[in-house]
């Protein structure tokens, strides 16, 4: 329950934090996909533990298997099985945290809900439950990009500094560049900024937020459901699906609020094959389906709950204690949460592009 997402492209993951494994099972991929593996991986490689000073230094190649779905590196169509192993768990180093209930984590709450839960690492609730997501999502994203749909996220806000307004080229922005700083803001003052911040934070033990921001340039007319699966809603959903969301805004979102009427709407113009707008404060979508312009959101992420203070708590009794955490965690989630928010907007794309074909087939 709960570990499944999609309609017609439907993945459903598997694995804890510090299990045997982590992986997926994708049903729908379409027949025929000359499937890049490399692909796969590359996007892997963009959320793997360990890549920079910056992030978490858990060490995991997060080398993808593939057992089911493929002939010769080609989509049979049939499920397609997806997973890592996890090589470098530590279970040991959460030994001290079992009887306790660690300040804004999952813990008590998967207590309260299966009377049970994993003891290291969080289990299910771990950011590394997002191996599964980013591997099914690269595949949507192959799929996607067959029907020139392009995804670019990339890291807006880390703490109190934040990209100023249009200083990133969202039109032409590229993976490569998003890449080319550890913190993945593309802008280098910001960046430079962002880095000391977090690595202050790093050193006394504490964390921070930040915001992803996320463009999909590509998508025709007429994708999304109205009313109660509008894409909006469905891009909503898989957001705040994500470990440590805590925002979701799509085109001007709560920027638009104080705006006039006039100054907010996106007037139509002439287009080719089908009109445009001047403005794009919608982002892309109107009555919860696209319009033809580039989706625009972003997703808020809260700081990281594992501190390495000491806080006070309370032990699975409910008793009055304290806890100092170990292990090993990101002091800041953003670097890493960029291909996972794009892997998660490819899943609900793709979904809703096979709607939507299939509704056109059906109609003729």
């Amino acid at each position: 329950m709960g570990s499944s997402f999609g309609r017609l492209f439907r993945v459903s993951t598997w694995g804890e934090s510090h299990g045997g494994t982590v992986g997926c099972v994708v049903d729908g991929v379409p027949p025929g996909l000359a499937l890049d593996v490399e692909g796969i991986q590359r996007q892997l490689d963009r959320r793997r533990p360990g890549q920079s000073r910056l992030v978490t230094q858990r060490q995991e190649s997060d080398r993808v298997q593939i057992g089911s779905g493929l002939q010769d590196g080609v989509t049979l169509g049939t499920p397609v099985a997806l997973w890592v192993t996890n090589n470098d768990a530590r279970p040991g180093a959460y030994e001290n945290l079992q009887g306790l209930q660690r300040p804004s984590h999952a813990d008590f709450t998967y207590q309260m809900k299966y009377g049970i839960r994993a003891a290291s690492g969080g289990g299910r609730a771990s950011a590394r439950e997002t191996v599964a997501r980013v591997a099914a999502g690269a595949i949507a994203r192959q799929v996607l990009a067959a029907h020139g749909v392009q995804i670019i996220a990339w890291v807006e806000q880390v703490g109190g500094h934040r990209i100023p307004d249009g200083a990133v080229d969202e039109a032409t922005l590229a993976e490569a560049s998003v890449d080319a700083d550890p913190t993945r803001c593309p802008h280098p003052a910001t960046a430079a900024a962002a880095t000391a911040r977090i690595e202050e934070l790093r050193s006394a033990g504490d964390t921070t937020g930040g915001i992803v921001r996320c463009v999909v340039r590509g998508v025709p007319p007429g994708w999304g459901e109205p009313v109660f699966d509008k894409l909006t809603a469905a891009l909503g959903g898989a957001m705040m699906s994500l470990p440590a969301a805590r925002g979701f805004e799509i085109g001007s979102g709560f920027g638009g609020v104080p705006w006039t009427g006039s100054r907010h709407n996106d007037p139509f113009v002439p287009g080719n094959p089908h009109p445009t707008t001047t403005t794009n404060h919608s982002g892309g979508v109107q009555g919860g389906i696209s319009n033809g312009m580039p989706i625009r959101f972003a997703v808020a992420f809260k700081p990281v709950s594992t501190i390495f203070t000491e806080q006070d708590t309370v032990t699975v009794d409910g008793e009055a204690t304290t806890v100092r955490a170990k292990g090993r965690h990101d002091p800041c989630v953003v670097p890493r949460a960029v291909p996972i928010v794009e892997a998660m907007a490819a899943l609900v794309l793709v979904d809703a592009m096979l709607v939507q074909q299939a509704r056109v087939h059906a109609t003729g």
